[in-house]
């Protein structure tokens, strides 16, 4: 079997002939192995682009063809019923026009040992999601002799959280400019203005304080623990991938935002480029599209090829062609035009559109090849 593998380690991908291996019995003879291994190679040799095939074209009509049987709505996410993410069509456009702000972000959080079989899971998601000063309000009083406002914090709460009401009062005060924010008792912070403030400012101040940020991951409005297989895992509504990897129960190898930009600057881009396959491929199979993920693949190369994430559009992948005319034949035609005239840009029509644009055969497929021969003159008897 050895030599074998070393026989195709060059000829085949070295996931196909783990596949093989793993699938074949164990008592196999020499010649079958060969008889199998030689099978594969011939179907996978088949299976590869000719040199010049159009396999951009190909890949768009792939995608395109069933994305316009797309449905227009937003659904829940894997049978959570309290969280929403955009699907379908609004989803797909989302990713392949590479959106910075997309409409609901939402973060897979995967736990360490023992949290993933459920222990502590409650203070584990409580201490995700983004908590105002609301959920630990007891009452709020004002005091109109010295013109401050009492606040009684709920002490079981905080307990639940083992959460100091110090850290509280210190969220507070970074949030209130110009406001200072005292420790008066167990639970009690006084909250008085720097300068003389007027009353009017205190009944302003009592509503303003109810939605001040004091707990948990800033972005994450919502979070949901979910039992997949044996395993719990969070799921969220809002995204601060950045801050929720610091924490030290979560499993950063396999915890995911559905940002693309987001996985981009934590993880780099071929994390980027990963997470733009996956989420194509959730999109098509939760509306039962089956597609062949090379389309997919040679989608998600052309987006990160630049290093960075390109939207496919005018604005992305487009700017970045090297051709005048393409970038014509797209959108904006006289701005490019003006451009490549200043510049004194020149178009060497190595591509597909600019060859067409100016109606002489396309270097593709059999217009790929140029072949070049030597004429022999023959002396005449």
């Amino acid at each position: 079997m050895e030599k074998l593998l070393e026989k195709y380690s060059d000829k085949l991908p070295q996931k196909l002939i783990d596949e093989i291996v793993n699938n074949v019995p164990k008592n196999i003879t020499d010649k079958k192995l060969e008889s199998i291994f030689e099978a594969v190679y011939k179907e996978y040799s088949s299976s590869l682009a000719e040199p010049g095939e159009c396999v951009g074209v190909v890949s768009a009509e792939s995608i395109g063809e069933p994305s316009t049987q797309m449905t227009l709505d937003t659904f829940h996410l894997a049978g959570v019923a309290e969280v929403n993410v955009t699907t379908g069509l609004p989803r797909l456009i989302e990713i392949l026009d590479g959106r910075k702000n997309i409409s609901t972000p939402s973060v897979e959080i995967y736990l360490k040992e023992p949290h993933n079989k459920g222990t502590d899971i409650t203070k584990i998601a409580a201490q995700i999601r983004e908590t105002t000063l609301r959920s630990f309000l007891s009452e709020i009083n004002i005091d109109i002799t010295t013109n401050t406002l009492s606040v009684l914090l709920n002490k079981s709460k905080l307990e639940e959280l083992d959460l100091d009401y110090k850290i509280i009062a210190k969220n507070i005060e970074k949030a209130l400019k110009g406001y200072k924010v005292k420790c008066e008792d167990d639970y009690v912070l006084s909250i008085k203005h720097n300068k003389e403030g007027n009353l009017n400012d205190l009944y302003k101040l009592k509503e303003k304080l109810k939605e001040i940020y004091v707990y948990g991951i800033k972005g994450i409005k919502q979070v949901v623990p979910v039992k997949r297989d044996d395993e719990y895992v969070i799921v969220t509504a809002g995204s601060n991938f950045k801050e929720i990897i610091k924490l030290d129960f979560v499993d950063t190898f396999r915890t995911c935002s559905n940002d693309v930009f987001e996985m981009e600057e934590v993880f780099g881009i071929e994390a980027a480029r990963q997470v733009i396959i996956n989420q194509i491929m959730t999109v098509l199979e939760g509306q039962g599209i089956p597609l062949d993920v090379r389309h997919i693949l040679l989608v998600s190369d052309t987006m990160t090829m630049s290093g960075h994430v390109l939207g496919i559009n005018r604005y992305g992948i487009v700017k970045d062609k090297p051709s005048v005319l393409a970038r014509i034949s797209f959108e904006t035609p006289l701005k490019h035009l003006i451009e490549a005239a200043l510049s004194g840009e020149v178009d060497n029509l190595k591509s597909v559109i600019e060859n067409v644009m100016i109606n002489q055969p396309i270097p593709v497929g059999t217009g790929l090849p140029h072949l070049i021969t030597r004429i022999v003159n023959e002396k005449k008897p």
